[in-house]
């Protein structure tokens, strides 16, 4: 019974809701025709006042991209500059290189002379002399790589190694 109270509650409910709405709305017109006016707005020729305004309001981020366009192309020439070798280092490397050999290959002779000529003509050793050869190229070709300075002492140690194994035996 409550139910059916509720409905009709709702549906007179509803029938006032419209009739208040209904009672809102009243049409009026304007007291005079604005499009008249607003055509003649923009078909009339900006001013001075306009004009400077749009110029201001323009260029007022011209600095700003032209600092950023600027800033742009600093950074893309630094990272794709090519790599130089720092001339310092690079002699550096070369001159230290040269001086390894020289130790090596006083080292070698004092080594060699003890021990027999088979026994300095092996295979390996051949190799690691190949080796050392291609690492000197390689440095001449860049000189700043210090990491074929660190390849060189290592194949010189091992020739050494190799050479002072052939004499105790």
């Amino acid at each position: 019974m409550t139910s059916k109270i509720d409905i009709d509650n709702e549906a007179s409910g509803d029938a006032s809701l419209r009739m208040a709405l209904r009672q809102l709305r009243s049409d009026r017109m304007p007291a005079h025709d604005l499009w008249p006016r607003i055509a003649a707005d923009i078909a009339a020729k900006p001013t001075r006042e306009h004009t400077a305004v749009r110029r201001v309001g323009g260029s007022r981020f011209v600095p700003w991209a032209i600092a950023a366009s600027l800033l742009l192309a600093v950074a893309l020439a630094w990272q794709l500059r090519p790599l130089q070798p720092h001339d310092g280092e690079a002699v550096l490397i070369t001159h230290e290189a040269r001086a390894m050999t020289r130790e090596y290959q006083g080292a070698l002779k004092v080594i060699s002379s003890s021990v027999p000529a088979s026994a300095t003509s092996t295979p390996a050793l051949r190799e690691l002399d190949a080796s050392a050869a291609q690492i000197r190229g390689a440095l001449a070709r860049d000189p700043d790589a210090r990491f074929l300075l660190d390849r060189l002492r290592h194949t010189y140690s091992l020739r050494l190694a190799l050479t002072q194994r052939a004499a105790l035996s």
